[in-house]
C-alpha cells in the first residue's frame, strides 16, 4: 500500500552494482536528529580525502566502460546538506572533464513544516545556496518539484486535470518528476538522436541563463481517436503544461528559448484526410507530426528559438507507478467523452509533454527567493554557518543570485521591480 511507501528503493526492482552505491554513513536518512541539514555540512563531506577517493574510483569505474561519454546527470535534493553535497560532485565533474556536459536537477519534495521556523529557514539558505554553486558548475541547471514555491511563503502544490495524487506522499510526487524527467531528457538518450547533452545545454544556456525552467502535462490531454492538429487547436492560446519549477505561473511569460519533446501520439500523416478541402487551421496543412507540434510551438512562443522533438513510445505506468488516473482515461491514457459505465482497466501508459524553457519566468523565482532572504536576519541562526559556510561567502552568493535573476529580466519584470522598490 501507498502508506508504507517511504523511500524510491522500496520498490526497487533492479540490483545495484556495489560500485554503483556510495552511502554516507554520517548521518541518518529522514531522522528527527543527525540528519544532513546544511549545505555546509555537505560541502564538508566532500572535502574528506577519504571521500574524494571512493567517489572518484566509483566514477573511473563506469567512466572507463563508456565508449563515447556525453556527460553526466546529477539529481539532489536542494533544501537540504545534499545541495551542498551536489555543489561538490558538480565541481568535481567539471574539473576532471570539462567539456562534457553536466545536467543538474535540483529536487524538493512539497513541504508541510509551515510552522517551523528554523526548518524553514535552512531551507531557504540550501536551496539559494544549491541554486548558485550547482548552476555555475553545470551546463545546466534545473530545479524540478511540485511544490508550489521554494520561498518561505507556501503556496498549493501543482494541480494536473487527470491525476488524483497526494501531494504530502514523496511515492506519488516522485513518480510525476520521473515521468516529465524521463520525457525531457529523451532527446540525447535515444540511439536515434543527432543531438548530445552538451548540445541540448548549448541550445538553452546562451547569455549566462545556465538555469532553466520545467513544464509538463502528465498525461497530455488527447481524446482517443484525435489528430496531433485538432487536439493542438484546442490550446492555440495557452499550452497545457504545468511549471514544474516552483514558481507564481504567469499566463504569458516570454521565452527565450526551449526544447519540447511529445511522446505517445501516433506519428502518421493526417494531410491526405483534407485533399480538395479547405483545412480547418493552418496546423493541419503539415505532414508531419515534428512539423505541426514546431509550427504550433511557433505560433504560441513567437521569436523563441524551439526545438522539438516526437516520440511514438509513450510514458510506461505499469506496477510500481501509482494509479492516481481520472477514470476518464483509457489503459494507453487517452482521454474518453464521459466516464466509462465500468471501472476501467489499470492505466499501463499514458502520453506526455514537456519542456525545457529559458523563460522570464525565471526571473520571478530567483527574485523572489532573494527578496525573502532580504527579509530574513540571517544571524539568527549562527548554527546554520557553523556547519562550514561563512557568513562573507554567503552574502557573495546573494550577489551572484541577483546577477543570476538579471538575466532573465524583460521590460515588464523590469518594470515590476522598480515598482516593489519604491513600495519598500
Amino acid at each position: 500500500s501507498a502508506g508504507s511507501i517511504r523511500v524510491w528503493s522500496d520498490y526497487l526492482n533492479v540490483h545495484l552494482h556495489p560500485k554503483s552505491v556510495y552511502v554516507i554513513r554520517q548521518y541518518m536518512h529522514d531522522g528527527d536528529c543527525g540528519c544532513l541539514e546544511a549545505f555546509g555540512q555537505g560541502e564538508s563531506l566532500l572535502r574528506d580525502p577519504g571521500c574524494i577517493e571512493e567517489l572518484e574510483d566509483r566514477l573511473h569505474f563506469y567512466v572507463e566502460e563508456c565508449d563515447n561519454l556525453q556527460g553526466f546527470q546529477v539529481l539532489c535534493d536542494l533544501h537540504n546538506g545534499f545541495s551542498g553535497v551536489g555543489a561538490k560532485v558538480t565541481e568535481l565533474l567539471c574539473d576532471e572533464y570539462s567539456g562534457k556536459g553536466i545536467l543538474t536537477w535540483g529536487l524538493t519534495p512539497v513541504m508541510s513544516n509551515r510552522g517551523d521556523f528554523q526548518k524553514n529557514f535552512y531551507r531557504l539558505m540550501n536551496t539559494v545556496m544549491g541554486i548558485v554553486h550547482l548552476s555555475s558548475h553545470s551546463s545546466l541547471f534545473c530545479p524540478l518539484s511540485l511544490s508550489g514555491s521554494l520561498g518561505i511563503q507556501p503556496q498549493p502544490p501543482v494541480m494536473f486535470p487527470y491525476l488524483h495524487y497526494d501531494a504530502s506522499l514523496n511515492y506519488h510526487s516522485s513518480a510525476i518528476l520521473a515521468a516529465a524527467l524521463d520525457t525531457l531528457t529523451a532527446p540525447y538518450r535515444l540511439c536515434s538522436s543527432q543531438g548530445s547533452m552538451l548540445h541540448l545545454a548549448e541550445t538553452l544556456n546562451f547569455s549566462g541563463r545556465k538555469v532553466v525552467a520545467a513544464w509538463a502535462s502528465v498525461p497530455f490531454p488527447a481524446l482517443r481517436g484525435s489528430s496531433l492538429p485538432d487536439i493542438l487547436c484546442a490550446y492555440e492560446q495557452e499550452v497545457p503544461w504545468k511549471l514544474l519549477s516552483s514558481c507564481r505561473e504567469q499566463k504569458v511569460s516570454c521565452c527565450f528559448a526551449q526544447s519540447v519533446v511529445l511522446r505517445g501520439i501516433c506519428k502518421e500523416s493526417h494531410l491526405s484526410s483534407w485533399q480538395g478541402k479547405q483545412p480547418p487551421s493552418p496546423l493541419h496543412t503539415w505532414e508531419s507530426s515534428e512539423q505541426i507540434l514546431q509550427q504550433y510551438l511557433h505560433s504560441v512562443f513567437p521569436g523563441a528559438f524551439s526545438t522539438s522533438h516526437v516520440l511514438q513510445q509513450s510514458c510506461h505506468t505499469l506496477p510500481p507507478y501509482p494509479q492516481f488516473f481520472s477514470p476518464l482515461l483509457t489503459r494507453e491514457g487517452f482521454l474518453l467523452d464521459k466516464p466509462p459505465r465500468y471501472p476501467s482497466a489499470a492505466v499501463e501508459s499514458i502520453p506526455v509533454l514537456a519542456a525545457l524553457q529559458s523563460s522570464a519566468v525565471l526571473h520571478t523565482l530567483l527574485h523572489s527567493l532573494d527578496k525573502d532572504l532580504q527579509k530574513l536576519n540571517t544571524r539568527r541562526l549562527p548554527s546554520f554557518f557553523s556547519a562550514g559556510v561563512e557568513h562573507d561567502d554567503f552574502q557573495e552568493t546573494l550577489e551572484e543570485l541577483r546577477t543570476l535573476s538579471q538575466c532573465y529580466k524583460t521590460g515588464f519584470e523590469a518594470d515590476e521591480s522598480e515598482d516593489e522598490g519604491d513600495s519598500d
